[in-house]
């Protein structure tokens, strides 16, 4: 095994440290990595701006690659196929899928000599996050003999059954079809070749045929910046309690669902609830809150800055966040990272953030069924609110053992040298439940 630091060529297409979404994901897992090896980031022209407002040396720390020729056509498609601002992403994805492999050519036309030649031990594609995005960098890695990782890879989380409703308003009518991707060209040359794979959700893990799955980990690709995250939320264990939603008004992020099952305890003064964020449902749910007499209990808070969330969340106790798919489910991180205890649904990413010790899930099911077994978990807190100091304190703890950047760094570095060494991916990074 190398004793040394290593050298890795990191392709984060999406990677900016302004954005939100997949390519803030995209840079703060690159950045964080140049702290455990010497790293070279490959990204997209359009986050060349911003990676150099934030320090990096263009030619040193980073190459812009300029695919825009293609790119920024199939951008414009993407968004007048998904019909509407904030819907339809399984189009957008897959439309702007199309044009990854132009920018992965050029790529490999300003790396490729150097790849051979051996100048870096191993290549990492971070981004894009998507399982349905080939990468013909594999088989050419392969051929170098230079060893090549994917992921984390995450996405497509199926829509639970009863939540049709939703899926229409949000667009998605390409996502009953998803699963095509998997007879795209160029799928089975990446897995073949791919050295290992880190998938961030064990939904995306089960769509790795059995085949692969030995140099298969998973490794939920959010995490937090602890810098970010300098209050600590009042747990005092007694009522009134007081919850927060965070995300997008949507049917799917479930503000609605919130709402309603917490009714019995907001009218009854034991609980009071924030809203931050804003979308189409928006006005519904706040002539809802009128409507039930609950101006004093539910506050909505609108889009608010990141600094200023942090502000609103940690003055609660409960993060309630019933949404049916989330792929990731960062929120869900940042709010433990205050101390503040999770109410999710048990599914995809959330649930898979979430233990018996640092939070409670809830069964998933029809929309009645979750709102009904949300109703009985929050009174039931209610009624034993002085287990929350705990809970909340193991969530924090975790999540700043586990899920920082600088700890997400160490686990991929693990990866990296256990590939080298000739061995499988470790796959005791952090266990699911």
């Amino acid at each position: 095994m190398l004793d040394r630091r290593l050298r890795v060529l990191v392709i984060a297409e999406a990677a900016n440290p302004e954005w939100v979404s997949v390519p803030l994901v995209g840079w703060a897992l690159a950045h964080a990595l140049r702290t455990v090896a010497d790293v070279h980031i490959v990204t997209q022209v359009r986050n060349r701006e911003a990676i150099l407002r934030a320090g990096l040396v263009e030619g040193r720390d980073f190459t812009a690659i300029d695919s825009e020729k293609l790119a920024a056509p199939m951008w414009r498609l993407a968004e007048r196929l998904s019909m509407g601002k904030g819907v339809g992403w399984t189009m957008k994805t897959a439309i702007s899928t199309l044009g990854y492999g132009y920018f992965e050519r050029l790529v490999w036309r300003a790396f490729g000599d150097q790849i051979r030649a051996g100048k870096y031990d191993l290549v990492h594609r971070v981004t894009p996050l998507t399982p349905t995005a080939n990468s013909r960098m594999a088989p050419l890695c392969a051929r170098a003999g230079v060893p090549f990782l994917l992921g984390p890879l995450n996405g497509g989380v199926p829509w639970p059954k009863g939540f049709d409703s939703e899926r229409r308003r949000e667009k998605e009518w390409l996502s009953y079809i998803r699963g095509a991707y998997k007879a795209l060209p160029g799928r089975g040359a990446m897995l073949r070749h791919a050295t290992a794979i880190i998938c961030g959700s064990m939904h995306t893990l089960g769509e790795i045929p059995a085949r692969y799955r030995d140099k298969t980990v998973w490794l939920p690709e959010n995490a937090i910046d602890p810098s970010r995250f300098s209050l600590t939320a009042p747990q005092p264990g007694t009522l009134p309690l007081r919850g927060c939603f965070i995300g997008r008004l949507v049917p799917y992020k479930g503000a609605d669902m919130a709402i309603e099952a917490a009714l019995p305890l907001l009218r009854a003064g034991q609980m009071t609830l924030d809203i931050i964020g804003d979308g189409p449902q928006g006005d519904g749910l706040r002539e809802m809150v009128a409507r039930e007499g609950l101006g004093q209990a539910v506050t909505f808070h609108g889009w608010l800055p990141h600094e200023q969330v942090q502000g609103v969340a940690a003055r609660t106790q409960l993060l309630v966040f019933p949404s049916v798919r989330e792929f990731g489910g960062g929120v869900v991180l940042e709010a433990m990272a205050l101390g503040v205890v999770p109410v999710v649904a048990d599914y995809a990413g959330p649930g898979e953030l979430v233990d018996d010790a640092t939070g409670f899930r809830i069964p998933m099911g029809s929309r009645a069924e979750l709102v009904a077994g949300l109703r009985e978990r929050l009174q039931a807190i209610a009624a034993a609110p002085e287990a929350l100091p705990a809970m909340a304190a193991a969530a924090q703890a975790r999540v700043m053992r586990d899920f920082t950047w600088p700890a997400k760094a160490a686990q991929v570095e693990r990866i990296w040298r256990a590939v080298l060494a000739g061995a499988p991916p470790p796959q005791d990074l952090r266990l699911p439940r």
